[in-house]
């Protein structure tokens, strides 16, 4: 399977609103699951099986926690059994349809 996911803090102390410590202490735990991943400037994409998932999911939220009174999460996911490489072959064939397509 497939998650996109973004994890933020909110009711932050920083003037400023910055949440980059706390999805810095996010994306280090996606980094440390060995999970094959992608992070963007709005979500986070894993890639693997269920449990190991969404174990990272939660894992990276707990990781948010101590930044704010509360936590947001977005998740969005894409369930495809029998199927690996997920996350660079769906950009793969993407990117060949845009080829093949007429100007």
């Amino acid at each position: 399977m497939l998650i996109a996911f973004s994890v933020a803090p909110s009711g932050t102390p920083s003037a400023d609103g910055s949440v980059h410590d706390a999805v810095a202490a996010a994306v280090r735990v996606v980094r440390d699951s060995g999970l094959p991943h992608r992070t963007t400037s709005m979500f986070t994409e894993v890639e693997g099986e269920w449990d190991e998932v969404m174990d990272v999911v939660k894992r990276a939220t707990d990781a948010v926690m101590p930044f704010g009174s509360r936590v947001s999460l977005v998740l969005k996911a894409d369930i495809r059994p029998g199927y690996t490489g997920e996350l660079d072959a769906k950009i793969d064939r993407l990117e060949r349809a845009l080829d093949d397509s007429p100007a």
